[in-house]
C-alpha cells in the first residue's frame, strides 16, 4: 500500500501551483483580488526596504571639525552615504528629550542646530552599521572635547577602533562607558556613554 502510493506520487509530478489552494480566477483579478495582491506587494517590498536598511549611530560632539580629524584621519572611518529611512529631525527621536543638560550645549537651541538628516558627518563603521556625528554636546573639563552616545554598542566600537589604530586611550568606566583618547595633536578627547 505504502509502495503504490510513492510510485503514484513519483510518477505524477507536482507543480507548485498543486499546493495552492484553488482559486477561481475571476475572484483573482476582481477588483478586491488586485487589492490584497498590491498590498501584499507593498508588504514585501517594505519589509526588504526595512530589513536592508543600515543601523545608524548618533554621536553628538562639541566641535565637528576636530570630530572630522578624529574619525578621519586617526580612526580612518570610511565616509558614507545619507541612508534613504533617515528622515528630518531623526536625532530628536532618539531621546535627546530626556537628555541630562550637563552633556547638550550651554544653549538650549539643540533641536535647532540641526535642520536636516544631511547636516553633520557620516561614516560607515561596519557592513550594515553607519555613524552619523552631530554637534551638540558640551566641552568637559578643562575644555576637553567631549563626543556624546546613548549606545553602548557604538561606544564598544569606537573603543575597539581606538585600540586597533593604537591610539593612547584611558578607560574611566565601562558602566556607563567612558574613556579617553589622545589626538596626535596632544587634545584629550572625552567618549562618553549616556543612559536614556
Amino acid at each position: 500500500m505504502f509502495i503504490a502510493s510513492v510510485t503514484s506520487f513519483l510518477v505524477n509530478p507536482y507543480t507548485f501551483a498543486s499546493f495552492l489552494p484553488s482559486i477561481p480566477l475571476d475572484s483573482l483579478f476582481s477588483t478586491q483580488g488586485i487589492m490584497v495582491m498590491l498590498l501584499a506587494a507593498y508588504a514585501g517590498a517594505m519589509w526588504m526596504f526595512l530589513t536592508s536598511a543600515p543601523k545608524v549611530y548618533t554621536v553628538m560632539v562639541s566641535d565637528l571639525e576636530i570630530a572630522r580629524q578624529l574619525y578621519e584621519g586617526l580612526l580612518d572611518l570610511p565616509a558614507a552615504e545619507v541612508p534613504l529611512h533617515y528622515y528630518y529631525n531623526y536625532e530628536q527621536t532618539i531621546g535627546a528629550t530626556g537628555v541630562d543638560p550637563l552633556y547638550l550645549g550651554s544653549s538650549p537651541s539643540f533641536s535647532n542646530k540641526m535642520t536636516n538628516a544631511s547636516e553633520g558627518l557620516w561614516y560607515q563603521l561596519k557592513k550594515n552599521t553607519q555613524l552619523h556625528v552631530i554637534t551638540g554636546a558640551s566641552l568637559g573639563s578643562k575644555n576637553q572635547q567631549r563626543h556624546v552616545c546613548f549606545d553602548h554598542e557604538c561606544m564598544e566600537m569606537i573603543l575597539m577602533r581606538v585600540e586597533v589604530r593604537g591610539l593612547k586611550f584611558k578607560i574611566r568606566s565601562r558602566k556607563p562607558l567612558n574613556f579617553l583618547v589622545k589626538d596626535y595633536e596632544g587634545r584629550i578627547i572625552e567618549m562618553a556613554e549616556v543612559a536614556n
